[in-house]
């Protein structure tokens, strides 16, 4: 999911490309129609659907319909990538412990939006990116994965952002692999309990 440029979505196809990330994606799904992932997805061959929220009567109501269309590709997990709206308990509950979400900051400092100015303005020497499990509350899942980032003395928010992406590009996948890797082994043992 998705609502920007796709460059976390496409680093993790060139990660799954390489074979570093054992996975597919089956469908992207955007909100904004101007988002560059659409480009990007159409570009590696991989479906991309436009689900407009502000079609849709309610938060629940778009989430109704991204969880069907998730599990009419038979998705498993579904991966946050720069998606920046928040999610129901409806998409939550159809896909529970199974979402992922990126986000530029080393949670829990900084959440929400803006992280990357926050940290700025509130003068830190280190930053960073986080993925994490998606709860209701905004960025306060269980943390998989985070990277720091040092914050030099002429950043701008730009420049910083560019290097917290650069190791979001990075982590992302190995997340990834690292979620599904630990779910996997959750349920095997629950299955020999």
């Amino acid at each position: 999911m998705a609502s920007g440029s796709g460059s976390n979505f496409e680093a993790i196809a060139a990660a799954i490309r390489s074979g570093e990330l054992n996975a597919s994606i089956e469908l992207v799904i955007y909100n904004n129609p101007k988002a560059k992932v659409a480009e990007r997805a159409a570009r590696l061959g991989i479906p991309a659907q436009l689900m407009d929220h502000r079609t849709f009567d309610s938060r629940e109501a778009l989430d109704t319909a991204i969880a069907a269309q998730f599990k009419t590709h038979k998705v498993n997990w579904i991966i946050m990538a720069g998606w920046m709206r928040r999610v129901t308990q409806t998409l939550l509950s159809a896909f529970p412990r199974r979402i992922l979400n990126i986000h530029p900051s080393l949670l829990p400092s900084f959440p929400g939006i803006h992280s990357v100015e926050q940290a700025l303005n509130a003068g830190v020497k280190i930053t960073g990116c986080s993925v994490h499990f998606v709860e209701l509350i905004v960025d306060s899942g269980p943390i998989v994965m985070q990277a720091a980032v040092p914050i030099l003395p002429d950043d701008s928010v730009e420049s910083l952002q560019a290097r917290i992406q650069m190791q979001e590009h990075i982590i992302f996948p190995r997340a990834i692999a690292l979620a599904a890797s630990q779910t996997a082994s959750a349920t095997a043992n629950e299955i020999s309990s």
